[in-house]
């Protein structure tokens, strides 16, 4: 493992599995940022990976009780160390997010037991994208074909009533997104992403409130670069 990285201004330091192998960045800072939870709430960072967007958020939140859920032994045993790193006490639990009810449950992941689910899925189903030679990359980027509803499916049903999901994707799986989230969520934000203004969006940040029939709303873009290339503003401050 290569030398930790500092995130939010060094307020945050994660251990990474090498390059080449997925890293968590941009992306995983976004979500951290887009739900503001309160002290005491539960929230379950889904698919952690090294656990940037939990111990973000708890980093972000103090007084936060932060669970971090990880298929992979060896990402999770990354995001205990990373949890021990940064003095946070949170849970990891490992189980797979697509795994029957009964096994989520078997493994400490518990129907309606979180105010707060923030989750940066796999990108891409089986057959629609060329899998990495990394296992872990592969993994992390690549599920089952379905899988974003099971994903989905399975952010509703560890929430409590009236809890929140926050999540990132490809903004071209916004209708895919939509599909999964339609009479399981309402109050859904949705939030692109531009690298620089004026070009079409890389990614969207996705907002819904489980068991809510408020209607459907569109945020202004974020707006990643300015012309030079650095973080404008608004994502500078995000990022620190």
């Amino acid at each position: 493992m290569s030398e930790a990285d500092a995130f939010l201004g060094g307020r945050l330091h994660l251990r990474q599995p090498p390059r080449g192998a997925h890293r968590a960045g941009t992306d995983g800072v976004l979500l951290a940022r887009l739900l503001t939870p309160e002290p005491g709430e539960r929230l379950c960072d889904l698919g952690s990976g090294p656990g940037i967007v939990g111990l973000a958020c708890a980093v972000l939140r103090p007084g936060l009780s932060v669970t971090l859920v990880e298929r992979d032994a060896a990402m999770a045993e990354l995001a205990r160390a990373n949890a021990a790193l940064n003095a946070i006490p949170a849970t990891v639990i490992e189980t797979d997010v697509l795994a029957p009810g009964r096994g989520r449950a078997a493994a400490g992941l518990l129907p309606d037991s979180f105010d707060r689910v923030l989750t940066n899925p796999p990108f891409f189903e089986d057959g629609r994208y060329r899998r990495s030679p990394d296992a872990l990359r592969a993994a992390a980027h690549g599920f089952p074909a379905d899988g974003l509803d099971g994903w989905i499916r399975t952010c509703a049903s560890i929430l409590r009533p009236g809890g929140t999901l926050g999540l990132i994707h490809r903004a071209d799986a916004l209708p895919q997104c939509l599909a999964a989230l339609r009479g399981r969520f309402g109050g859904i934000e949705v939030r692109p992403i531009q690298a620089k203004a004026g070009e079409t969006a890389i990614r969207i940040l996705v907002s819904g409130v489980k068991g809510s029939r408020a209607p459907f709303s569109l945020a202004a873009p974020l707006i990643l670069h300015a012309e030079d290339g650095r973080f404008t503003p608004e994502a500078e401050a995000l990022h620190r």
